[in-house]
């Protein structure tokens, strides 16, 4: 069997001047879960028979002329929130009802199948897309390629880890804090968040009714945007996707001259994150200078508040979803899962709708900065991918490492591409935005970079690593009686049912979760704001006053 290409593309034109069959890709494809899957967790079931029965139906179109795109005769791995014909749904739960979606594909696997692609199986992802792995569940641990000791992060965990050790060239993922692209950071591959709307999201499991995106990881740029091209533009069956279908030059032009590249520095690089991530992002940008780029120092505005924004939707949106199971099986979700869930309870109706205010202000504001600049570059995080002792220590502080859910309250269009590795040799990344359906500026620029570097091509090692024990925790403090009792409340009106350990943990945050949604009642601006959730093309809002 001849060796197997590295990206997509590749693939595609191997496959096309008939140096290799979509049956070799597939079989290199299955060979590669066989030999480290055991170890990775990229898989929750497989469809290996299923995909080389689709593999040589590729091959036998291909050959009879049947020409169906890019995508055509290609291994790829499907996250496991959405249905897929082959094998049930699991959302990596307990909770989950294996027979939703009745056996029914979304548009955007309806897609995927007439590209011609090749469904390999459902890949690992945190329980309902959300929050972090929990050992004591009977389901794999994603883990990275590059150390087997971290964790190869969320929510599409499997589908980014995938792609870097060869088991797919391209993972359908979803992003509605940064699952797309956090997962991609971590495994030094790269991650494609389009615009809300852009891609149906109907026919996959919701988190967040007004953030979820669907999208895609492959190693490059050039990648994602092929999956993005045979899965783009609107259907009937989700209010929210737009009539936006998607298409690239066979090459674009890698000179950047011209283009205004906005740097956002500002909290994405806390003390208490690797120095290896400011060493790696400056690089890059000479990388940008070096392609033509003008680089312009920008803020994003309103981050903050945004942030708090973020937190406020998609807990309120996940807890409607959620909280009849929640209330009848609380300790079946993972522990991860219904504490960040559990905080939609501790939120009013009038606070929702206020950061639905804020988060208009901030589209606005963003869509008017993109009249400055072109892009927007910041890293995707401030470290490399935690350990799982890690993973049992401060959850507040990791998530401050993680620069992604801004993006996904905004809505625009977001790549992450590697740049780079730290000193213990994980991957780091940085992000792409542009403006609102500006996917091809974005990936315009990710390829210029990747013509430069070829940090998307290094391969993982399989790096064992250590599995250090988590440290002990200590005594939690005491919490302020007047929170414990206000948190009590708000769980008992939600009719959930923490443990007192649980409640007291949340009782400890509750004074600074107020004091963020304080602080967006203080936004002046959103006192003339439409609170409407559809995200508009061009990011802006009509102010009477004006």
């Amino acid at each position: 069997m001849p060796e197997s290409p590295l990206t997509l593309t590749a693939a595609a034109a191997a496959l096309r001047a008939g140096e290799v069959t979509s049956v070799e890709l597939t079989e290199a494809s299955i060979a590669a879960a066989q030999k480290a899957d055991d170890a990775l967790g990229v898989y929750l079931s497989r469809f290996d028979e299923q995909a080389l029965r689709a593999a040589e139906r590729a091959d036998g179109e291909l050959a009879s002329g049947v020409d169906r795109g890019p995508l055509h005769g290609i291994p790829v791995g499907i996250k496991d929130i959405m249905p897929t014909v082959e094998g049930p749904t699991t959302s990596q739960s307990l909770v989950f009802d294996r027979n939703w979606g009745d056996g029914r594909e979304g548009p955007v696997m309806a897609r995927l199948r007439a590209a011609g692609a090749v469904i390999t199986g459902k890949t690992t992802t945190m329980e309902f897309a959300l929050g972090l792995p929990d050992p004591d569940k009977p389901f794999p641990l994603p883990r990275n390629p590059w150390n087997l000791s971290t964790w190869a992060g969320g929510s599409s965990s499997g589908s980014a880890s995938g792609v870097a050790a060869g088991m797919f060239f391209a993972g359908l993922g979803t992003d509605t804090a940064g699952g797309i692209r956090m997962a991609a950071a971590f495994n030094g591959v790269s991650g494609l968040m389009p615009t809300f709307g852009r891609v149906p999201k109907s026919g996959c499991l919701p988190l967040g009714y007004s953030l979820d995106h669907i999208g895609m990881i492959g190693r490059s740029a050039r990648d994602c945007a092929d999956v993005l091209a045979a899965v783009a533009g609107r259907h009937e069956s989700d209010p929210d996707s737009v009539d936006a279908p998607f298409a690239l030059p066979d090459r674009l032009d890698f000179d950047l001259t011209g283009v205004r590249i906005g740097v956002a520095r500002d909290g994405h690089f806390p003390a208490h994150g690797d120095p290896a991530t400011a060493t790696a992002f400056e690089a890059a940008l000479a990388e940008f200078a070096a392609a033509g780029a003008e680089l312009v120092e920008v803020a994003l505005p309103y981050r903050a508040e945004v942030m708090t924004v973020h937190q406020v939707t998609m807990t309120s949106e996940g807890l409607a979803y959620h909280r009849p199971d929640m209330h009848a099986r609380w300790f079946d979700y993972f522990a991860a899962t219904r504490w960040m869930l559990a905080q939609g309870a501790l939120v009013s109706g009038a606070d929702y709708v206020q950061a639905q205010r804020v988060r208009r202000v901030a589209q606005d504001a963003v869509a008017r900065l993109f009249d400055t600049v072109d892009l927007i570059v910041c890293p995707t995080a401030s470290m490399g991918s935690p350990s799982y002792a890690d993973l049992s220590g401060d959850i507040t502080a990791l998530g401050a490492l993680i620069h992604t859910g801004y993006w996904d309250c905004i809505g625009n269009p977001v790549l992450a591409v590697p740049m780079g590795f730290t000193d213990s040799g994980l991957p780091l990344s940085l992000q792409i935005a542009a403006p609102a359906f500006g996917e091809a500026a974005a990936v315009r620029a990710g390829e210029a970079f990747q013509a430069r570097t070829d940090w998307h091509l290094r391969v993982p090692g399989m790096d064992p690593g250590t599995d250090a024990q988590p440290p002990a925790p200590g005594a939690p403090p005491a919490a302020d009686p007047a929170d414990l009792a206000a948190v009590r409340a708000l769980f008992a009106g939600a009719t959930l049912s923490p443990s007192d350990g649980e409640v007291q943990a949340f009782a400890l945050g509750y004074a600074d979760v107020r004091a963020g949604v304080d602080a967006l009642y203080a936004v002046p601006e959103a006192r003339y704001a439409d609170p409407a959730l559809r995200f508009r093309a061009d990011g802006r809002i009509t102010d009477w006053r004006r």
